[in-house]
This record gives structure tokens, C-alpha cells and sequence, in this order.
């Protein structure tokens, strides 16, 4: 059982740090190369982004419970390992939530008064000027996440693995 849980624990920050690697490095610098900041290339990120967040909130929560289930039968030096990891997937799900909830819809409220495309604006327009510091912490947030679950893998590559029947570490 104790496999089963570090695999779920490894897999569910695989996906989720890959996930969002892979959109801020590839699919977003691609889709705005290829489409640039057209209505649909604004569909593609939006799509993107609320998929990856529900990915990773899944991913979280899989973390989680089997970190749970690890800490109850753990020592208290390793418990307080996991328990940084516990926090910074709550913080990470927290930065997502917030993104996902309140940040992006109020950008897409800002890219629809601009008639889709944001850029078809001036930059001092108050509108523009919005929706460029919404996009500025929609960016953070996800940032932070990423930045948060890179801590949690090194964290997990810190944790001493757990001796077999007669086996000394």
C-alpha cells in the first residue's frame, strides 16, 4: 500500500507541474505564434487554463489524501516533511481557485467590452489597462503554483525512503 500512495503522490505532481511547465512554456507561446491574440486564440487559453486547473485541483486533492494516509503512520520528523508538502498543495489549489473564479472571468469580461480582441485597443484605455493587470496576476497566481509545486517535488526527492522488513537506510 505504501507504494501505491508514493506513486499517487509522485504522479499527481508529475501531472500537475507538467501540466502547467507545458502551457506556460509550449501551448501558450505556440497558440499566440500561430493565432495571435485573436477571439479564438483567447478561447484556446481560456479552455487551456481552466482545464489545466481542474487537472491540477484533482491532482491536489490525490495528493492529499494519500499524504494523509502516509503521515498517520509516519514518524514526526518525516510528518512535518509532509506537512509542508500538505500546505503547499493547499496554497497551490488556493492560487488556482482564485485564478480560475475571479480572475479570468473578470479578464473575459474585459476582452468582451473590447469587442474580442484586446489588443484592437488603445493601451491607456481603461478597459485594456484592466484587463493587462488581471492578466499580470492571473499570470503570478499560476506562477506561484508552479513555482509552489516544484517545491513540493524537491521536498518529495528530500524524504528518506522508508525501510523494508530487516533493511537498514
Amino acid at each position: 500500500m505504501g507504494i501505491f500512495l508514493r506513486a499517487v503522490r509522485l504522479l499527481s505532481m508529475v501531472v500537475w507541474v507538467g501540466g502547467l511547465i507545458f502551457f506556460a512554456f509550449v501551448e501558450a507561446p505556440t497558440a499566440f505564434h500561430v493565432m495571435g491574440t485573436t477571439g479564438p486564440f483567447a478561447q484556446l487559453i481560456g479552455e487551456s487554463i481552466r482545464n489545466l486547473n481542474r487537472i491540477g485541483h484533482l491532482c491536489g486533492f490525490a495528493f492529499l489524501i494519500a499524504t494523509a494516509a502516509i503521515a498517520a503512520k509516519a514518524e514526526p520528523l518525516p510528518r512535518k516533511l509532509l506537512g509542508s508538502q500538505v500546505i503547499l498543495v493547499v496554497l497551490m489549489i488556493v492560487a488556482t481557485m482564485v485564478v480560475q473564479a475571479h480572475i479570468v472571468p473578470a479578464m473575459e469580461r474585459d476582452r468582451a467590452a473590447a469587442g474580442g480582441d484586446i489588443n484592437a485597443i488603445p493601451t491607456d484605455n481603461p478597459t485594456r489597462v484592466d484587463f493587462d493587470r488581471l492578466h499580470g496576476l492571473s499570470e503570478k497566481g499560476e506562477g506561484s503554483a508552479l513555482i509552489m509545486g516544484v517545491a513540493v517535488v524537491i521536498l518529495m526527492a528530500a524524504e528518506r525512503p522508508t525501510p523494508t522488513s530487516g533493511q537498514t537506510v
